[in-house]
């Protein structure tokens, strides 16, 4: 664990942050590649990249606040204004779903542009930034994972990343944030291969609606995280809960686009 990676007086560059950032750069520079590949302007890629990283941010939050509802908006609505929530990444769920609205919201002011191709490009950055982004919180000790006595199993011992975002320390802990990192990784290669493959534009999307989903699903069991919110009585996480919306949705997805395709010509 490496939760600050410079210190500079008052002014700390947490490891979190600079991966995200990492994260967010390297998956727009994918993303306006491969988009290129089929005629997106690059300019138009890099616009939409940062629409997408913006709707993400807010769509994180909301559902952060939603699966929290008591703490944010019941017993203390002023944590919305601490600095502690504003750190917080919030709910990559949340992030997703903001992101596509917002892609969808910009794609279809533009003429030119089709969202099947666009969401194409961008299934495989996500999985590159999501693999990139996880190894920041594995730095930070956030998403931290239940207790084991596995060989590869992590122990934290930082009091200021237990104090910031709760990890226990001393405690052996599956490494749930390098599970899905490595899982992230990959997908990223898999998404690459079909994007190259591929026989009907939104094919890709749909594949890593779908893979992504059964990924989150089973690593979710070995998070030992509480903050992340539960359904039906603590029986699955809401991420678990909307990954088995996200399943259907996307095999029905893949086989509407399948029936219906348009062609994935490069220019």
């Amino acid at each position: 664990m490496f939760p600050k990676l410079l210190e500079i007086g008052p002014l700390t560059l947490h490891t979190y942050g600079a991966l995200l950032a990492a994260a967010c750069l390297s998956a727009i520079f994918l993303f306006a590649r491969l988009g290129a590949r089929d005629g997106v302007p690059r300019q138009r890629s890099w616009d939409l990249g940062f629409i997408i990283i913006l709707s993400a941010i807010v769509g994180a939050k909301l559902l952060m606040i939603l699966t929290d509802w008591e703490t944010y908006l019941g017993r203390d609505p002023s944590r919305l204004l601490t600095l502690g929530f504003w750190q917080a990444g919030g709910v990559y769920y949340g992030g997703l779903l903001g992101a596509m609205a917002g892609s969808y919201i910009y794609v279809r002011r533009q003429p030119s542009m089709n969202f099947r191709t666009v969401a194409d490009a961008a299934g495989p950055a996500i999985a590159l930034g999501q693999t990139i982004g996880r190894l920041g919180c594995f730095a930070a000790g956030c998403d931290y994972g239940q207790p084991c006595s596995l060989p590869w199993a992590v122990t934290f011992t930082s009091e200021y990343a237990h104090r910031v975002v709760g990890v226990p320390i001393n405690v052996a802990l599956h490494p749930t944030q390098l599970y899905e990192s490595l899982a992230t990784f990959t997908l990223f290669l898999f998404l690459l291969w079909l994007h190259g493959a591929r026989s009907f534009r939104g094919q890709v999307f749909a594949a890593y609606l779908l893979c992504y989903s059964i990924l989150r699903f089973g690593i979710e069991f070995f998070r030992g995280d509480a903050d992340r919110g539960f359904v039906f009585g603590g029986a699955l996480s809401t991420s678990q809960f909307i990954s088995l919306l996200l399943i259907p949705c996307a095999l029905l997805l893949y086989s509407h686009m399948r029936r219906n395709p348009v062609r994935a010509r490069r220019v």
